[in-house]
């Protein structure tokens, strides 16, 4: 997915209903994040939470809060200039999910929120679900940020209601099982909301080529995607290809 090709503040002009302004670089740098937990953030915003303008702010939505999407949310938490507004995720509460280890994300919530005895609810082993998700949020708000009196985060089931109902939303992070990624991201782009997301764009290459182009006609949404890769550099691979080394390219596989 592309980015939008300026440093410049998005201006509000022939845009979508909702639409905020939002400088690339910021949104960039306040939503994205690793599965190790680092935040790509300019060092002087993580220094301490003190009060932020509401229209300094980029309200976010998170969708998807399974194991993984926890563990991200997690660090987004700190940075004042970023207000988790919405989570979503048709899993309510936290029953039957799998992880690296038991106890691990578990135990980095309650590090997060300074809260030994925090429990997961639902068969209470793995943390997951929306209603998790809430109340992470709502709960480290209330205990980091008092002075804000924020109204607590609300919870949906589908991501088409939360789009209808949030108003004053900024920008999603998606974070949902992968065939849901071009379909949010459509319907993210048709809202004029800004987007990250993890790879990949979709499950599609049609599908990912739409989104594609539907980014790229409305240059006014910012849209990060988050290619992780622990292989380490594919640019030697990649010139190997276009230089013609391994031959004419018929198929390309994905293994699980």
């Amino acid at each position: 997915m592309k980015q939008n090709g300026t440093n410049e503040p998005l201006k509000n002009k022939g845009q979508a209903p909702g639409f905020s302004t939002v400088n690339r670089r910021s949104f960039v740098g306040i939503i994205a994040s690793t599965a190790a937990a680092i935040t790509i953030v300019p060092r002087h915003i993580l220094g301490g939470i003190g009060f932020i303008a509401p229209s300094d702010k980029t309200t976010l939505a998170y969708i998807g809060v399974g194991t993984q999407g926890l563990r991200e949310l997690l660090p987004l938490l700190n940075i004042p200039k970023l207000q988790i507004i919405a989570v979503c995720d048709p899993q309510k509460e936290a029953t039957g999910y799998l992880d690296w280890g038991k106890d691990g994300l578990r135990d980095e919530i309650r590090n997060k929120l300074i809260n030994p005895g925090w429990s997961s609810g639902g068969d209470n082993t793995i943390p997951g679900g929306r209603d998790n998700g809430k109340a992470i949020v709502d709960e480290f708000y209330q205990k980091n940020r008092p002075e804000q009196k924020l109204n607590g985060c609300n919870a949906y089931a589908d991501f088409r209601e939360l789009f209808e109902k949030e108003k004053d939303l900024d920008a999603v992070k998606v974070m949902t099982p992968d065939h849901l990624h071009g379909l949010i991201a459509t319907a993210a782009i048709k809202k004029g909301k800004h987007i990250s997301m993890h790879k990949p764009l979709s499950n599609r290459l049609l599908e990912g080529k739409q989104v594609i182009e539907l980014a790229r006609n409305n240059p006014k949404v910012t849209t990060h995607l988050i290619p992780w890769d622990s292989n380490g550099s594919m640019e030697l691979v990649m010139k190997w290809i276009k230089e013609g080394k391994i031959g004419k390219l018929e198929e390309v596989q994905l293994v699980e």
